[in-house]
């Protein structure tokens, strides 16, 4: 049997049967789990109050696919979780753009973690540095007698780093990194029981107070660096040079900037909380690293290539993991590791990325041809007309009726509403 293919022609033109079939057959789901996706993920009370405390109830959100993605030469269909119109469906119709040959590129680094340890009172920052280097082994030593299975298993505290940070009312305070390998994990609760674990013995060693024990989710070790090729023959040569000049004004103006990586995040916290991963997390690393040199700026970038198609690359931390948390509680969450088919932190931290440069790229075309609002409304349109008042029947034949308008608005949807009850 030959591999499946995620390119399917129409699909969000296809019942929600239809579309459930062909999910099911691709990921090689169960009964059970097509029935779990059918009751639109109804969430047990238990579960829940195992993953957080005071639960009164659950708050769903819609699980689609995206279609059409082939990511180092393998294809996928993606599992994204998002209230926002528009996102799934943009970023479908972008990863069939960037289909030729292995598709998008993504390669991620090794899961390393950064455990930050904050020492005041060090009367000697350079000295205090020196001797920290000298006992880094036995520092080591302590944080990985933390997690005996995460150092068999090839991971752990694999080194560590001294900074001294100029604070505005205290002075000098000294700044401990401890490097961990977290493997398939996002790894906070490790890295936060190992700051703890070496942090007296750091005091000891400095003479100094550990006021601070805790990860950073600036992980700028553990990278996804991406990239796609739009070929000109599909998107026409005006389109390439228009994308690209937007793309540099973005990487100029931190305004532009904010919304350009805004539209990278869509995709990425999308299959995020489809996952299960700590989105605010990944959120907060992504920003702080566009503003790693002092200036925000984007974390994707666009221009042409010597033959006139449009590449695109993206690089930032992504924090993920396949293992911890409530991923392997949520059970919806395991439905959508499923239909990823994965095995590692590495290979969804690749997907992530790829679904982040698929989604820019769709932003961007938007923008610079048609305008943002035209397919985002267009696909709105239901929820406006339910918002003036109409039942869900009623907005589907609303929606169509604005749409061929191309006059969305809820204004528009009252009057069509009215309308539509006087004469039945």
């Amino acid at each position: 049997m030959g591999e499946k293919s995620s390119r399917i022609q129409d699909f969000h033109k296809m019942s929600f049967e239809e579309k459930l079939k062909i999910v099911k057959e691709f990921s090689n789901l169960s009964d059970e789990e097509v029935n779990l996706l059918k009751s639109m993920g109804s969430l047990d009370r238990k579960i829940a109050e195992t993953m957080v405390e005071n639960v009164v109830g659950v708050m769903p959100l819609p699980f689609s696919v995206a279609p059409n993605f082939r990511i180092n030469g393998r294809d996928y269909l993606i599992p994204m979780v998002i209230e926002e119109a528009s996102v799934v469906a943009a970023a479908s119709n972008a990863a069939r753009f960037m289909r030729d040959g292995n598709g998008i590129i993504s390669i991620a680094t090794d899961s390393i973690m950064i455990g930050q340890i904050y020492i005041y009172g060090v009367k000697n920052i350079s000295f205090a540095s020196q001797i920290i280097y000298e006992n880094k082994d036995e520092i080591l030593k302590l944080a990985n007698e933390t997690d005996k299975y995460l150092v068999n298993i090839g991971g752990g505290a694999k080194d560590v780093e001294v900074r001294a940070i100029d604070t505005r009312n205290y002075g000098k305070v000294l700044c401990v990194h401890l490097l961990v390998d977290v493997k398939d994990a996002m790894g906070a609760n490790t890295v936060n029981t190992m700051a703890e674990k070496v942090a007296p013995f750091i005091e000891k060693l400095t003479e100094g107070r550990a006021i601070l024990r805790i990860l950073s989710n600036l992980a700028d070790r553990r990278i996804v660096r991406t990239r796609a090729i739009v070929k000109k023959e599909m998107l026409g040569e005006e389109a390439v040079e228009l994308i690209a000049m937007a793309s540099e004004i973005a990487a100029s103006d931190p305004y532009r900037a904010a919304t350009h990586n805004k539209g990278i995040m869509n995709g990425v916290i999308a299959v995020a909380l489809a996952t299960g991963q700590d989105h605010r997390a990944i959120e907060a690393g992504a920003h702080s690293y566009a503003a790693r040199t002092g200036r925000y700026t984007t974390l994707s970038f666009w221009e042409k290539d010597r033959e006139g198609n449009l590449v695109g690359t993206l690089e930032m931390p992504l924090a993920v993991g396949i293992v911890g948390g409530s991923i392997k509680v949520h059970p919806i969450t395991k439905i959508a590791l499923k239909i990823l088919n994965i095995s590692t932190a590495k290979q969804l931290a690749e997907i992530m990325g790829a679904v982040g440069l698929a989604q820019n790229f769709a932003a961007l075309r938007a923008l610079t041809t048609e305008g943002i609002q035209k397919g985002h409304m267009r696909l709105h349109a239901k929820n406006i007309a339910v918002m003036a008042g109409a039942s869900y029947e009623e907005a589907e034949k609303i929606a169509e009726i604005m749409v061929n308008e191309k006059n969305i608005s809820f204004y528009r949807a009252k009057e069509i509403l009215e309308d539509m009850r006087k004469k039945s």
